[in-house]
């Protein structure tokens, strides 16, 4: 083996520390693959001009095609969107009651908000049925705040009108 491995060898390691340290579209990630590659054909005792070309085309190919996916994951996100985190991304979702929410404070029913059961509390005066579609107005703890889905839209028809 020649002293070459070694050195692919230390690229690799380097190019890929790079690129979990520096966000950098995949670039140090493409030229980790090329000297990859590189230390492959070193260990095959290859020559070392076959090794910088392996080296080289490989790391502009891989760059060539990550390169455009890097930018678009960059470019996806909306640095001003404010992206719910947490409990509060259930805010706004609409859930399905399963069992009769009491409208006592702090006394709960049971709702289903996507696969999951939920204890919910209403934000009523009055006991909402099963079946009713409610939002989730709050989280509270382990508690779901609701309200039937029905009477926001209702409440924002009326304050239009």
């Amino acid at each position: 083996m020649s002293d070459w491995l070694w050195v692919w060898l230390g690229a690799v390691a380097f190019f890929a520390f790079l690129e979990v340290i520096l966000p950098m579209l995949f670039v140090a990630a493409s030229f980790s693959a090329g000297a990859a590659l590189a230390a492959g054909v070193a260990a095959l005792d290859g020559s070392v001009v076959v090794q910088w070309i392996v080296f080289l085309v490989v790391s502009f190919g891989v760059l060539l095609v990550l390169e455009p996916l890097g930018r678009r994951i960059a470019n996806d996100r909306d640095p001003d969107a404010e992206v719910p985190e947490g409990a509060t991304r259930w805010i706004g979702r609409v859930a399905v009651v399963l069992e009769a929410i009491p409208s006592g404070p702090h006394d709960t029913g049971l709702v289903r908000l996507e696969r999951a059961p939920w204890r919910a509390e209403a934000n009523v005066p009055y006991t909402i049925d099963p079946g009713t579609e409610v939002e989730v107005l709050a989280v509270r703890g382990t508690r779901l705040v609701v309200e039937p889905y029905h009477e926001k839209s209702a409440s924002s028809e009326q304050e239009n009108a």
